[in-house]
């Protein structure tokens, strides 16, 4: 009986130490690789398993056990670790790893996602980047004045041409810059973000090239003409018969009568206010509702989806020479003004005319 007794002792005793000597193992594991502080911008995508994020842990030299790492988040519950970038170093250790990665404690630097709308101007373009990237709103500005900075992006883009280096422009790149998600670092430089805009365009714009290049109208022209359908009409489905009313008003050499070329050319965005009617008098190089105003504005007042430079390319052949949406988004078109007026104290009766 004392032997079994003597047994068992020695047998709990080696557990005791076997678990002491794991739990020691463990400790090590999860302690710090070194003192090293030195920085390391560690991302981590969408989506990547637990396993992943430790095997990339361990290659940066950050942990110094996959296992280790896997076995603690498990242990721990932190098994949803946030993407993102973030900095991380060597004296940190496991405990406080997948507490910045649980945490989403992201780096100062990590990309920001930056959503351009359909239809928005140079303006709200600027003001986006500067807001979501270390770039301000001065240097932005002053880029689109870069005389040799755009000398270089027309040689690089067969869509851009030297009627962006206009001086009667306000924004050089206006309605080139394809509406779009994206992401970028903070510290990106715009000179990096805009080309990242121009090749999504450029991508964008190639199924069409031969088109726009075989047209009657400069890529410009049909820039321009596109972001003003943009903005006029809000249904892709009836932006090719809006084109076509364009295309009936330049073809009798009627002024366009855009409200949102007004709007562009004295800098106010729409849905601030009405226009006074001193503003759709003042003629500027914008403002196709100018009485003397004849043709296309100098350059594009919004940017440009496909479906805009679609309609433009293959409008609707039509009799209209007017039209106007409702609050619902319905367009109306006309073929008299005084039809044209008729719609919209129609509109206005039913409570459906748009007032900014």
């Amino acid at each position: 009986m004392k032997k079994f007794r003597n047994v068992a002792l020695a047998l709990v005793i080696l557990l005791a130490s076997g678990i002491i000597l794991v739990c020691a193992v463990f400790n090590y594991c999860l302690a710090p690789v070194s003192k090293d502080d030195t920085i390391k911008k560690i991302e981590i995508e969408a989506g990547t398993s637990v396993a992943d994020i430790a095997g990339l842990l361990k290659e940066e030299n950050l942990i110094r056990s996959k296992n280790s790492f896997q076995i603690y988040t498990f242990l721990t519950n932190n098994r949803n670790l946030q993407a993102g970038i973030y900095d991380l170093s060597e004296n940190m250790g496991v405990r406080t790893i997948v507490e910045v990665l649980s945490g989403g404690k992201i780096s100062k630097d990590s990309d920001a996602s930056i959503t351009f709308k359909e239809g928005i101007n140079m303006r709200e373009v600027v003001r986006l980047i500067s807001e979501k990237t270390d770039n301000s709103e001065d240097d932005i500005y002053a880029l689109l004045d870069d005389g040799e900075y755009l000398d270089t992006l027309i040689g690089e883009y067969w869509f851009l041409t030297d009627d962006i280096k206009d001086s009667r422009i306000y924004y050089s790149l206006e309605g080139y810059l394809y509406p779009d998600t994206y992401t970028f670092a903070k510290d990106d430089d715009i000179r990096d973000i805009f080309k990242v805009m121009l090749d999504n365009t450029s991508d964008k714009l190639s199924d069409y090239q031969d088109e726009i290049e075989n047209s009657d109208m400069s890529v410009h022209e049909l820039m321009t003409l596109a972001s003003i359908v943009e903005l006029e009409s809000p249904s892709s489905e009836d932006r090719p018969t809006v084109a076509g009313v364009f295309f009936n008003r330049l073809a009798d050499d009627i002024s366009l009568g855009s409200d949102v070329t007004t709007y562009y050319g004295i800098k106010i965005n729409m849905a601030d206010r009405d226009l006074y009617q001193s503003e759709i008098n003042e003629c500027n190089d914008y403002n196709t509702r100018c009485t003397t105003f004849k043709g296309l504005p100098v350059g594009p007042v919004s940017n440009v989806s496909v479906s805009s430079l679609e309609a433009v390319l293959n409008p609707n052949s039509n009799d209209y020479y007017y039209f106007v949406a409702d609050k619902n988004g319905k367009t109306y078109f006309s073929e008299t003004y005084q039809e044209h007026l008729s719609t919209i104290e129609e509109l206005k009766t039913d409570d459906l005319y748009y007032e900014y």
